[in-house]
């Protein structure tokens, strides 16, 4: 999952506290000065590539660097207002570009570490930074007098660069999207609104941590347990210890935990019990319950969409993407559903009958699902995921990733110890091209831990930019949730986790690998449903046969994973299919419902999810992969009213990867060298021009439908 903070290209003015007496403010100048001279955040940073020099930021050093940044901003922007000369595009669009440098190398750094390894300081600080921050950049957008200048530009510049044009386009559309033309007390509304939406997005993910670390199911009969395997026994074992239990085994609801679990553990009330830990998540009535924060975060949205002139929030929000407004992600949904749905309902049948063998008549319950599909791939197909989790040990899975993108890029990536790292776990890689020249660095941050937030996402610390022939290299992270190695056992993965690294590693070579002139038009920064292509694609090439023989080795003998085993995991994971599409697209259902509401009247946050589930005619066995009350992906970052994108992208990556396939090369070098083309342009082209560029047309949903399963 990409995690993207749009940095506006304006500035707000920071009031500061001065008094008139000269012999006051030295003092205070004194103070600020010695203050800039001790925050390494504030100085150059003489490490190797620019890299943040993680081992001397203490938490503390960023909210005084924070306001340093803010005021040196303002007064950059001041000057571009104040210039006496006619408005330009070197002075105005690109002084716009330039601005900020030191509030984003900041911004950028915290961001990273906030999700990655928080602490009660930068928790503290997220919460008061993140609406100075909305506040901030709503002062330049809607600054008219700024805007007044890019407008000029607009309308005179003649420019013959189509990234200069690209940027002007881009600036424009910024200023108006953030409500530039709007009256004054509309402006001063929707201020007030996106500093609401920032504090209570803060909010939302504090919830969620907490909730999620909160929870403890204590377990003392193994008997409960079946037959977990070995690693994922050590880790319950080794997270009993850090909870001050001397014997025992320890589940929370971080996914390494709760997914043995759920799949393994053969007393079906613990089962039930740990599922509905995990499906109550901020909907606990509690200190950390959520239901107030999405409920209000929805009618701000509504009334945000309203001021700048839309229907809904899915429509301000779909202008700006390939799909163009809700009635086509509605339509591209419902092309998937009715399939995707039957074919669930078919494996659930297989699913109850497996549970009534076992003499359980009772109704199917959801936290039966799991269970009861590692059974039947056991029984059915003969194959146990464990059979294959020594052959994805977590650090053989990243040379895996490595090795592709040496296969298709050129890219050598060799770890260099003297950079700096958040945590003892996260590792640092210079990347080099095929002659040696350096291309940026990539940090990977494996394993779950209370300080970070779940799921698994990429960040860009530097973006990639080349304004005036100074080229800048980009620094990307990438951070997962996988289970820790114990003292006995590696970190070992299953198929969906190793499938995962390939997937936030395509968002690191999409960074990476980016070659433009300006930093906003760079890498990721595409349109939201474009920008999960270039990592889902990386999926195919980790299951194919011709690459699993590259990588997946056993991690004691070296063996490559047998043949017959990968085929009967791409058979046994194929059952499953129905129930991994339905669950996401009822999470993209209710995503689309949320934001096409057209009103701003109060819901109560369970009711209209239930009727957003009835209305698709969900089955009471699957509930959708994030219920709004945990729904970091729309309510805690950046994907309301996107995250179809996913399914979109999967139609992306499936006629991508087809491409390859019709050659008899995966690794066809013609081929790759016209899809690095593609995602080394960045945003300076729409995703759909850049994708026919590739592929020769437009994406086609067949590759798609069949890949699933879902056609005759």
């Amino acid at each position: 999952m990409k995690n993207i903070l749009k940095i506006a290209l304006v500035l707000l003015t920071i009031n500061s506290c001065q008094q008139n007496d000269k012999k006051d403010q030295e003092p205070l100048q004194n103070q600020q000065n010695m203050t800039q001279k001790n925050n390494p955040l504030l100085q150059e940073w003489h490490t190797p590539y620019g890299t943040p020099p993680f081992d001397k930021i203490k938490s503390e050093d960023y909210l005084p660097a924070f306001e340093v940044a803010l005021k040196k901003h303002d007064e950059e922007i001041e000057k571009i207002i104040q210039n006496t000369q006619p408005p330009t595009f070197k002075n105005t669009v690109t002084a716009l570009e330039q601005s900020g440098q030191l509030l984003k190398k900041i911004m950028h750094t915290f961001n990273a570490v906030e999700a990655a390894n928080t602490d009660d300081v930068l928790k503290k600080t997220s919460q008061k930074i993140r609406p100075l921050l909305s506040a901030h950049f709503d002062k330049i957008t809607m600054n008219k007098d700024l805007f007044k200048r890019v407008d000029i530009v607009k309308k005179e510049a003649k420019l013959d660069d189509p990234e200069d044009q690209k940027l002007l386009e881009e600036t424009y559309k910024n200023f108006v999207r953030s409500g530039v033309n709007l009256p004054e007390d509309k402006q001063n509304r929707l201020k007030f609104i996106n500093k609401e939406l920032a504090s209570l997005s803060q909010k939302f993910n504090d919830n969620l941590l907490a909730e999620t670390n909160d929870f403890e199911l204590y377990v003392t009969d193994k008997k409960d347990l079946g037959e977990m395997p070995k690693a994922a026994l050590d880790a319950a074992v080794e997270e009993a210890h850090k909870r001050g239990h001397k014997i025992g085994w320890s589940f929370g609801l971080q996914r390494p935990s709760i997914y043995p679990f759920l799949d393994y553990a053969t007393n079906r009330n613990l089962r039930e019990k740990i599922f509905q830990a995990y499906a109550n998540r901020g909907n606990n009535n509690n200190a950390h319950d959520n239901k107030k924060v999405v409920e209000k975060m929805v009618q701000l949205r509504a009334e945000k969409a309203h001021l700048l002139g839309y229907k809904n929030y899915a429509e301000y929000i779909l202008a700006d993407n390939m799909a163009e407004k809700p009635k086509n992600v509605y339509d591209l949904l419902n092309k998937v559903w009715t399939p995707a749905l039957e074919t669930t309902k078919n494996d659930r049948k297989l699913l109850v009958a497996s549970m009534k063998s076992d003499g359980i008549n009772d109704a199917f319950r959801a936290s039966d699902w799991r269970y009861y599909v590692r059974k039947i791939r056991s029984k059915k197909y003969q194959f146990d995921e464990n059979e294959t989790r020594p052959y994805f040990e977590v650090n053989a899975v990243r040379k895996g990733a490595f090795l592709l993108a040496h296969k298709l890029f050129g890219l050598n990536f060799t770890p260099n110890n003297k950079i700096a790292t958040w945590h003892k776990d996260q590792q640092a890689y210079e990347v080099t091209d095929d002659k040696g020249k350096h291309v940026g660095v990539i940090y990977m941050d494996f394993f779950a831990r209370p300080s970070k937030r779940g799921g698994a996402w990429m960040n860009e610390i530097r973006m990639q930019s080349n304004v005036d022939n100074q080229f800048v290299t980009p620094i990307v992270t990438t951070n997962f949730n996988f289970p820790a190695p114990t003292k006995d056992t590696p970190s070992l993965l299953n198929f969906d986790q190793a499938q995962t690294v390939f997937h936030e590693f395509g968002h690191g070579l999409h960074g990476l690998l980016s070659n433009v002139k300006y930093a906003s038009l760079s890498g990721t920064n595409v349109p939201r449903d474009f920008v999960e292509f270039p990592s889902q694609v990386m999926e195919n090439w980790m299951s194919d046969p011709d690459m699993l023989k590259l990588y997946a080795k056993h991690y004691k003998t070296g063996e490559i994973i047998p043949k017959d085993l990968v085929e009967k995991m791409n058979i046994a994971n194929n059952f499953n299919v129905g129930f991994r599409t339905v669950e996401y697209m009822a999470a993209a259902y209710l995503d689309m419902d949320w934001h096409t509401i057209n009103d701003t009247l109060p819901r109560k946050t369970l009711d209209f999810e239930n009727k957003s589930m009835q209305k698709i005619h969900l089955i009471k066995e699957i509930i959708p992969r994030y219920r709004s009350t945990y729904y970091a992906h729309i309510f805690g970052g950046g994907y309301a009213a996107g995250y179809y994108s996913y399914l979109w992208s999967e139609v992306l990556d499936a006629d991508a990867f087809a491409a390859f396939k019709e050659t008899g090369d995966i690794f066809n070098p013609k081929l790759a060298k016209k899809y690095k083309k593609m995602i080394s342009s960045g945003g300076t082209k729409s995703g759909m021009e850049l994708y026919k560029s590739f592929r020769g047309h437009a994406p086609k949903i067949d590759a798609l439908l069949k890949r699933k399963g879902f056609t005759n």
